[in-house]
């Protein structure tokens, strides 16, 4: 089975019949919260009418809960879908990525004719210090991934400030995609949204997804100063892109301090648990800090895991990384000692 991206639970049951175990998609395991799903059940009612276009509620919802201006927020369906629209809209000529990194970046700079200047990063994955040379004026597009996807390192607070000032010196716009900054043990250290009034040519991610286990309701937000360039990722799109469910969804989403906390707390304990687990089998484990993590096996694991119902997401895809290199979701205790033990009987 080839696959893009995570979570294709629907390929798997083709090919094999029932469910798996899914730790290819780095989603909550905690599953969606209940007043998310009551929201949903009530918004139904409704169905039959066109969802709000501006998404006005959800906006709102979303200004108050990151401290900015309604008018600094766009919503969308899902992260992608806005990496899409802020390529259309920017319409860079030169563009910069990190290696690896998330897919969709390159595809979107891609389709809009743009040349894609790759940094590769070297094991174990830091962004280092000289990334900061390659931010010039013939660079007029930057796109970060903090936490990193698939690496799940983050860039240190201290030279992702200098790259934020770098771009603003240069004029270059930085798309900063924090859709997994919830994840980590300090949050608030890691977000750059303070930096948001300074620097109108930076545009950060955030996505509804992974953190509240809603990637079927694909709902994301942008959050950038520009007034102007908001308007053209606005335009961008086809009219209601955001559904009138997933906006319902989403503002009962942001009521879910106590599930979010827990979430925290769950993946916080567990993710040095499972990054031991995985280094007592002998496999080399990348020290991430989200809520994945990614390993490397000379062994292939894939195939075998599947046929012991685990979905495992294989990295050969990634540009930097081949086909022993492998990520998994932290899910619960349970299902990570599952995961470890099935690696397990593969190796042995």
């Amino acid at each position: 089975m080839e696959r893009k991206h995570g979570g294709d639970c629907a390929a798997f049951e083709r090919e094999y019949g029932f469910a798996p175990f899914d730790f290819s998609a780095n989603v909550s395991p905690l599953g969606v919260p209940e007043g998310v799903r009551e929201a949903i059940c009530r918004a139904a009612a409704g169905i039959d009418r066109y969802p709000d276009p501006d998404c006005r509620a959800l906006r709102e919802g979303v200004a108050e809960k990151e401290g900015v201006s309604p008018a600094w927020v766009l919503c969308g369906g899902g992260a992608s879908d806005l990496i899409w629209r802020a390529a259309l809209a920017a319409k860079p000529r030169r563009a910069l990525v990190t290696a690896p990194c998330f897919a969709e970046y390159e595809a979107a700079l891609g389709s809009c004719g743009c040349e894609v200047v790759r940094f590769p990063l070297a094991e174990p994955f830091a962004v280092p210090e000289e990334i900061l040379c390659k931010v010039d004026h013939n660079i007029d597009f930057v796109v970060l991934c903090n936490p990193n996807n698939p690496t799940g390192r983050t860039i240190e607070p201290a030279l992702l400030h200098r790259i934020v000032r770098r771009c603003r010196e240069t004029g270059t716009r930085l798309l900063l995609d924090e859709c997994f900054v919830d994840f980590l043990d300090e949050p608030e250290a890691h977000t750059m949204k303070g930096e948001l009034g300074d620097c109108p040519r930076l545009l950060i991610l955030g996505a509804f997804t992974k953190l509240y286990g809603m990637a079927g309701a694909r709902l994301g937000y942008a959050l950038c100063a520009d007034a102007a360039f908001l308007d053209a990722m606005r335009r961008a799109a086809p009219p209601w892109s955001v559904s009138s469910l997933a906006q319902a969804a989403g503002l009962a989403a942001l009521q879910e301090d106590n599930y979010v906390n827990q979430l925290r707390a769950l993946i916080t304990a567990q993710r040095p648990r499972l990054t031991s687990a995985l280094r007592a089998l002998g496999l080399c484990v990348i020290p991430g800090e989200a809520n994945f993590l990614l390993f490397r096996s000379e062994t292939p694991l894939g195939g075998p895991l599947c046929e012991r119902g685990i979905l495992l997401r294989g990295c050969g895809d990634f540009e930097g990384l081949d086909e022993t290199w492998y990520r998994a979701a932290v899910r619960t205790r349970e299902d990570n000692d599952r995961l470890v033990a099935a690696i397990g009987e593969v190796l042995a």
